[in-house]
This record gives C-alpha cells, sequence and structure tokens, in this order.
C-alpha cells in the first residue's frame, strides 16, 4: 500500500548530508574532499588516514576520464564525435557500462526512459518562462525518426552504430550515479570501508558515518519551512545510493487553477505532455541504477512508475506530486 502526505504550500526538494550526534559516540578521524566536476558540485566524506593531496589528484583523474568518454560538452569527446555522426570512434570501458545500463533501464521501463529524446525536448522548448513550441505533424514524424534507444547498438568492436548519423546520444540521466560508483569503487580499492560520495546529488554512502558510527543518514528538507530549517524524512543508507530527478525549479502554474505543473515528453509518441510528478527519488544497490530510474520516474505515469518500483525489490522510490490545490503530495513505496 502507497503511503502519502499533504498540506505543502511551496516546495523546494533537495538531498542534503544529515549526521545525527549522540553523546556516547566519540567521532572518528575522517576527510572531506569537495569541488566542480561534470557540471554540478561533489563532496567526498572519508573515515581514517590517507593521503590526501594524492587522493585528491586521482578524483580529478577519474572524473577527467568520464568527461572525455561522455561530456556532451567537449567538442573532442567520445560521445560528441559519435553525435556527429563519426563510426570509427571504439568507445572505453565506462562508456560500455553506462550503454548497457541504459539499455537494461529502457527496457524495463516500457521505454519511457531513453537517452536519444534530446532532439524532442530541445524542439520543444522546454522552459518555465515561456510556451512550448508546437510542432507540426511533420516535425513531429521527422524527430520520431531520431528518437528511439532501439535505433542504437554497441557493438562488439566498441564501436557505436546509430540508425541514423543525426541521432543524438545524452548520457546526463545516469552519468553523475555512475561517476558516484566509480569513485566509490575506487575508495573501496584503497581499503576505505567507510564513505559517502555525493555528485550533484547523487549519492552512495558505504559503511558508517565518522560522526555518528551509524550508517550514514540523508535528510530531506520540509518544503514548508521558513527561516528555520526543518526535515520531513530521513533516509538511512545501509551500503546503498540514492538519486533524486526533479522539475520542481521549472513547474508553471495553471492560470485557471492555481495548479503546478511541469511538461515532459513522451520519447515513444513524442508528444509534449503535462505532469504533476515533481521529483522522484531512488534507492538501489547502486547510483547509476537509481540515477537512471529516478529520471524514468519523472516521465512515466504515477501509477505505471509505482507498479514498476514493486516489481524490483532491489529498489524504492520516493514521488512528490503537485496537487490541484497548489500543494504536494508525497508517495513513498512500501519498502522506503
Amino acid at each position: 500500500m502507497w503511503s502519502i502526505m499533504t498540506d505543502c504550500n511551496r516546495f523546494l526538494f533537495k538531498f542534503l548530508l544529515f549526521f545525527v550526534f549522540t553523546g556516547c559516540y566519540k567521532p572518528m578521524a575522517h576527510h572531506t574532499l569537495n569541488g566542480y566536476a561534470l557540471g554540478t558540485s561533489y563532496n567526498v566524506q572519508i573515515v581514517g588516514a590517507t593521503a590526501v593531496a594524492q587522493l585528491q589528484r586521482d578524483i580529478d583523474s577519474l572524473f577527467n576520464l568520464m568527461n572525455q568518454s561522455m561530456s556532451t560538452y567537449l567538442p573532442d569527446s567520445d560521445i560528441s564525435k559519435i553525435n556527429r555522426g563519426d563510426t570509427t570512434v571504439v568507445v572505453d570501458e565506462h562508456f560500455q557500462k553506462v550503454f548497457r545500463k541504459a539499455t537494461e533501464v529502457w527496457s524495463l521501463s516500457d521505454g519511457y526512459f531513453d537517452p536519444t529524446v534530446g532532439a524532442l525536448v530541445n524542439a520543444y522548448g522546454f522552459g518555465p518562462e515561456k510556451p512550448l513550441t508546437p510542432l507540426d505533424i511533420t516535425k513531429k514524424t521527422d524527430l520520431l525518426q531520431l528518437t528511439g534507444w532501439q535505433k542504437v547498438q554497441l557493438l562488439s568492436t566498441g564501436s557505436v552504430r546509430k540508425k541514423s548519423p543525426l541521432i543524438y546520444l545524452d548520457f546526463n540521466a545516469l552519468a553523475k550515479g555512475y561517476a558516484v560508483d566509480l569513485l566509490g569503487e575506487y575508495l573501496a580499492t584503497l581499503g576505505v570501508k567507510d564513505y559517502m560520495v555525493e555528485v550533484g546529488g547523487e549519492i552512495v554512502a558505504k559503511g558508517n558515518s565518522p560522526k555518528t558510527g551509524s550508517p550514514w543518514k540523508i535528510a530531506i528538507d520540509d518544503p514548508q519551512q521558513q527561516q528555520e530549517r526543518k526535515f520531513i524524512n530521513v533516509r538511512i543508507l545501509r551500503n546503498q545510493a540514492m538519486a533524486t530527478s526533479g522539475n520542481y525549479r521549472k513547474y508553471r502554474v495553471d492560470s485557471e487553477t492555481g495548479a503546478r505543473y511541469v511538461h515532459s515528453v513522451n520519447p515513444k509518441t513524442g508528444d509534449a505532455f503535462r505532469t504533476s510528478v515533481l521529483s522522484a527519488s531512488v534507492v538501489a544497490p547502486d547510483c547509476m541504477t537509481a540515477d537512471a530510474w529516478a529520471t524514468a520516474l519523472m516521465i512515466l505515469p504515477l501509477q505505471k512508475g509505482q507498479e514498476l518500483i514493486a516489481q524490483h525489490k532491489e529498489l524504492e522510490a520516493y514521488w512528490v506530486v503537485a496537487d490541484e490545490a497548489g500543494g504536494v503530495k508525497e508517495y513513498f513505496s512500501n519498502g522506503w
């Protein structure tokens, strides 16, 4: 059964690290490294002694590797070359892992998760400040020819084949999650057992927090808070990952009803549609899976998304949905 909470007026949703202090536990030594990468901020916390300067250099190297493989902002990255129609590119193992995860979630989500939908989104001109650009049937048909993950193949040689050279790939919906996993795996090879890695709000947490000696806790801001910070929920991560996807900063207001909504696009039909799902969060064994599913749940109809999550016992999810009165409702999967 799905639980529900109501009466949230203004909604700002973000994840924050929230550590509960206890009087009987002596905090352990730990290090924090942070910076800016992949178009967002990152934060790494580890317990125990380590060569911090070398660790920072290694983290920067991992991000550079990711960028060279999958950044659509770098013109000489592998994905940028592929998007320009270069068929000679042989992608690295990181690209291949992300590609396979995209294929998995695309299939399990009935095609609602689709890394080729960018052409349609750009054509509609999504944004909170302006109306969508209408697409006539000819334009939509043309763009649908460039949309569909089934039109892209990863060959055994490591090259990518596209049905049309104009098909545009974008792994933004799961690359941050993969970066989190990659950093976590690297820390594990150094023998670090207690750590938290966060990139742009996507998180993996292993072991215990150095401040409490208990599993890491992620707090969710109360959207009704004013001057004083309040939390409405705390999720404990026991060697798990969590990711969130949201459009709550890009919502529109219906001039007649006052209800909030956002626009999404159905990659299967090419149609833009109004949705009241403002954000979705997923807990999973790894962050790339959580990241991809959080994106999928923003497009999937709420009931269908709930049904799919219920079929995958390794996943838990949390939705924030705008109601007709201008507030929000919160839905949780059974294990949340």
